[in-house]
Parts: structure tokens; C-alpha cells; sequence
């Protein structure tokens, strides 16, 4: 699939990134990841991230402390954030021709979400993070993926985050945008000119039972990314790319907005990379040090 650019290509090559994917709450165990790696010296030359993953991924980038981004993180997704009902939406379902329903159709108003994440990261830009960020988003139109690295930081996340039929797009550098997770839910190829690749991907859970048509498109869309998912992590690998895939091993399920268990999340990110250290530091020698492309 082609994957579009919007900047030049870097002049050095990263020697170490962070994938990051979405998963809700979970995503924020990258803060303990990074955490537990920089204790050994080891930080990300580069961070890709779509929809959670680019948000969490962000407090990274931006050089937070872990505690600034778990207090961040609070505000930044929480279940208050897709409660904000558009009430012009229900006669837009009932009747879409009289309340012009358009591309343009959400359940929920995102201004609360636009405020909450200026707040956090105000008018900062992609390119002028400490640590190069780059956010993958879908274009509306196409179904392409589009990795945005440069250009206003709070755009770029609205847009990944803007799930299609819940949030309206988002329109960055001309184009209308929406979830990175319909079209690339760990997006290694936009890390890859990377030598190494720390990834953080989801498996999504199914439904327990199919007893209300939310439930059966939720069967639907998760067994289309999980399967999206795996296929991107074994065409990287196949590719030649060098990829630790880090998996939380969750004793529990995880609401995607159950923001009470950011801190368990964050220490389980903590222990697995723990966990894969070794793996990570073999990686890292192998690589060579980061030079001209």
C-alpha cells in the first residue's frame, strides 16, 4: 500500500523506533516501556504512533516525565471524551436527506477533545519535537494511509484519533483525515528506515456474545484490524525489518476509555520491557550506530 509522505527524508537514519498502535488505554504502557529503557540508556531516535498510540506517543516525543504524562494522560483520554452528544445527529440517521447528512456525519462533538489536547501540547509542530514524531492518519477519500510529520501537533492527532462515524474528520494540509487505525493499526512501514523497531501493538477482544448490532459490528471491524495488524507485522519482518513486538500479557480485559487503570497499564509496560530487555540490547548491537543515509 502506498504510504505517502509529507516532509523530505530524513537525513540520518533513526537507529532505534518506537511503534506505536492504538489501544486505547492501554497505548499508555509506552510511557513505562520508554521509562524502563531509558534507565539502560536506550531512547528512540524516532516514534511512530496511530491514534492512541500517537497520543501517548506524543508525551514521549515531547520529553514528558512518566509522571507528567500519567497526569497528562488522565485528560487527554478519558470516557468523558465521547459523551458529547451532536443532537443534530439523530435526525441526520432518521432522516439524512432533509438534516444533510455528508461525509462530514459524527455521533460526538470533538471540541472537548480539541481543547483537551491543546492544552496538553499547545501550538507545538511535529518537526520541532525533541524527539521526531510521526503520526499516521487515513485519508477519508482514498482508504490511504498518510503519515504526517510535519505541521501543527494538535491537528495531526485529532486526526488519528478521529474514528470514522463517532468523530467528524479532521482537515490537515488539504485533506480530510480520520483514524490511522482503519488503514494501518501498527504502522511499521512508516518506521522503515529504521535499524531497529521496538513495536507496541493490540490484539482487540472480541465480543463475549452478539446481542445488539453494535456488538456485531464490533465482531466485524475487530477481527478486520487484528488481522490488518498481524499481516503488517509479517510483511515488516519479511521485509527485512528488525522488530520486537512487546506484548503485555494483561491478566484482564481493558476498556479502551477505563482511564482508572492508566497506572496499572504503565507498570505493565514497565515489566515487559523488563521482560524483553535482553532481546532489545541484542537488537541494538547488531545495529550500527545512527549515520548519514
Amino acid at each position: 500500500m502506498k504510504i505517502p509522505f509529507d516532509t523530505q527524508p530524513p537525513t540520518t537514519r533513526p537507529r532505534l523506533a518506537f511503534v506505536l498502535g492504538s489501544g486505547g488505554v492501554r497505548s499508555i504502557a509506552a510511557v513505562g516501556i520508554a521509562e524502563r529503557l531509558a534507565r539502560e540508556g536506550i531512547v528512540p531516535d524516532l516514534i511512530v504512533g496511530c491514534s492512541s498510540g500517537a497520543l501517548f506517543g506524543a508525551t514521549i516525543a515531547m520529553g514528558m516525565t512518566s509522571d507528567e504524562a500519567l497526569r497528562s494522560a488522565t485528560s487527554l483520554w478519558s470516557a468523558e471524551l465521547t459523551q458529547q452528544r451532536r443532537w443534530l445527529a439523530y435526525a441526520q440517521l432518521l432522516a439524512p436527506k432533509l438534516a444533510g447528512f455528508d461525509a462530514d456525519f459524527a455521533l460526538r462533538d470533538d471540541r472537548l477533545i480539541a481543547q483537551r489536547i491543546s492544552r496538553a501540547f499547545g501550538d507545538r509542530r511535529l518537526e520541532e519535537l525533541p524527539i521526531p514524531l510521526r503520526v499516521v492518519a487515513t485519508d477519508a477519500q482514498s482508504g490511504d494511509s498518510v503519515v504526517l510529520s510535519r505541521g501543527p501537533l494538535v491537528g495531526a492527532l485529532r486526526a488519528s484519533m478521529a474514528v470514522p462515524f463517532i468523530f467528524p474528520s479532521v482537515e490537515f494540509d488539504g485533506r480530510r483525515l480520520v483514524d490511522g487505525v482503519i488503514s494501518d493499526p501498527l504502522p511499521l512501514g512508516a518506521a522503515r528506515d529504521a535499524e531497529a523497531i521496538v513495536a507496541l501493538g493490540f490484539i482487540g477482544a472480541m465480543p463475549r456474545r452478539i446481542d445488539r448490532p453494535s456488538r456485531m459490528v464490533a465482531q466485524t471491524s475487530t477481527t478486520l484490524i487484528n488481522n490488518l495488524m498481524q499481516a503488517r507485522l509479517a510483511a515488516a519482518r519479511a521485509n527485512g525489518q528488525r522488530v520486537i513486538n512487546i506484548e503485555l500479557g494483561l491478566a484482564r480485559k481493558v476498556g479502551l476509555w477505563e482511564t482508572a487503570a492508566m497506572p496499572d497499564m504503565f507498570d505493565a509496560g514497565r515489566r515487559a520491557a523488563e521482560s524483553r530487555l535482553p532481546e532489545i540490547v541484542a537488537l541494538l548491537a547488531r545495529a550500527p550506530a545512527r549515520n548519514a543515509a
